[in-house]
């Protein structure tokens, strides 16, 4: 009778790692290269912490020094916070994240719904020219839509420093639409058939079932809509020419050159903290929701 006991294939067997010397060096190496990695990517954060905590001096000394020589001198942050005037632009970028966020959640979830459960005629060849729009470098549609805000077509009204600017380009996301529509894809055909026949309409079914079923896709959305928004620099520096209705980094980039060093990286501290924050606090539901559309069921 042949030994119904399936093969593992892995690069160190289960048979060494049941001995002790093997589980020892195993969990070493597995140790060594989690703390390599780690160090490797939260590295450039502490540098830019600590750097802000040095002098201007210590800042540009060779060989950089690993800590503070000084200590730690927090005064720098409020330096940076009252130069630039941050708590305006935080607001101000605050403001366009947010509203991309509403609009993106309003066009996108019901372009995504539309293409996969209400099957529009063209419905194909419609979501086949949004995936095509992935295919374009970012920079070859500054122009286009510079030119659409600028005039904006049917109503002629011109949206440069305006939030429009922001939130209109922002919703028009294909690949946002294409994310929503595999995990609306995942949804059983089903459910929806009997929220139609206690009759339901496609809005009620829309806002009742298929949103508090796609939170995770939903999470990974709005957490990709705020960051794009949050760390775009080079479409708010041309639809918002205006300083004092600018995003913070564009500000930071226009006043980098008289601001000494220190005050700087303090500045880009305080800039990144929102989308550090985001990320620590949702990295788990990102990864539920690029993985949750293909599972079927």
């Amino acid at each position: 009778m042949p030994d119904a006991t399936p093969q593992v294939r892995t690069l160190v067997s289960p048979h060494r790692l049941s001995r002790g010397r093997g589980r020892v060096i195993y969990w070493i190496v597995l140790a060594t290269t989690l703390v390599t990695f780690t160090l490797v990517f939260v590295f450039p954060l502490y540098w830019m912490i600590t750097g802000a905590l040095k002098s201007p001096q210590e800042l540009d000394q060779i060989p950089p020094t690993l800590f503070p020589a000084d200590g730690l001198n927090w005064d720098t942050y409020r330096e940076a916070w009252e130069l630039l005037d941050l708590g305006r632009l935080l607001g101000n970028t605050v403001l366009y994240a947010a509203g991309a966020w509403i609009f993106t959640m309003a066009v996108d979830v019901t372009a995504a719904y539309a293409l996969s459960k209400l099957r529009p005629v063209l419905g194909r060849v419609i979501l086949g020219g949004m995936l095509a729009t992935l295919m374009i470098p970012p920079m070859v549609l500054l122009l286009p839509t510079y030119v659409t805000v600028l005039d904006l077509p049917i109503l002629h009204v011109n949206l440069l420093n305006t939030p429009w600017a922001i939130w209109l380009p922002a919703a028009a996301n294909g690949f946002n639409v294409f994310l929503l529509k595999r995990f609306f894809d995942s949804i059983p055909r089903e459910l929806l058939e009997a929220a139609e026949m206690d009759g339901a309409s496609p809005a009620r079914i829309l806002w009742s079932i298929v949103l508090p079923i796609s939170r995770p896709i939903l999470g990974v959305v709005s957490i990709f809509t705020v960051v794009n928004v949050w760390r775009d620099f080079v479409w708010p520096l041309l639809a918002l020419p205006d300083t004092e209705k600018t995003t913070i980094s564009v500000a930071i980039n226009s006043l980098s050159q008289t601001m000494p060093q220190n005050a700087l990286t303090a500045s880009l501290v305080i800039a990144s903290l929102p989308t550090i924050v985001v990320f620590f606090l949702f990295q788990r539901h990102i990864m539920a929701g690029l993985t949750a559309g293909g599972l079927k069921g």
